[in-house]
């Protein structure tokens, strides 16, 4: 996944598809064989939205579990782009939305925690447990030391 920022925006994409269909994500996608996590980063912003980015970096990974078939291992990485018109993009519509809009948003329950990390140039390993409703029940952040308060709980 692919957090694309301009400022204090980001463009997201308003996915069309499951999962999360109707919410605001970051561009991303599988790994294709062979291939390593930051070249897909780059070749998954490339397919679904036209922009070449270089370097981006690698920010944090997130684990999702459930007891039903969503299980996922996301590397998350960050490219700083110049505004541009979000593009069109065959996922689901991309548009720019600004930090403190965030919560305003419709987004996967993951998200707004890793963008307040992100914000904050922190880096983080978040373990998320989801229920078979796929309700978040809880989100760990393992990273950082033992005793930090870095556990989040679904309210």
């Amino acid at each position: 996944m692919v957090i694309l920022r301009c400022g204090n925006r980001y463009l997201l994409l308003r996915r069309a598809k499951a999962p999360n269909a109707g919410r605001y994500a970051p561009v991303g996608g599988k790994l294709e064989a062979h291939e390593r996590p930051v070249d897909a980063a780059v070749r998954e912003t490339r397919e679904e939205t036209g922009i070449s980015i270089v370097n981006p970096v690698l920010c944090g990974i997130l684990c999702e579990t459930a007891p039903v078939d969503y299980n996922w291992l996301c590397y998350i990485y960050l490219a700083d782009i110049p505004y541009q018109e979000p593009p069109f993009c065959d996922e689901g519509v991309l548009e720019w939305i600004a930090h403190e809009r965030l919560a305003e948003v419709p987004l996967p329950a993951t998200d707004l925690v890793i963008y307040d990390f992100v914000q904050r140039g922190e880096k983080f390993v978040f373990d998320a447990v989801f229920d078979a409703g796929l309700n978040l029940l809880s989100m760990t952040e393992e990273l950082n030391a033992p005793g930090t308060d870095q556990n989040h709980r679904a309210g």
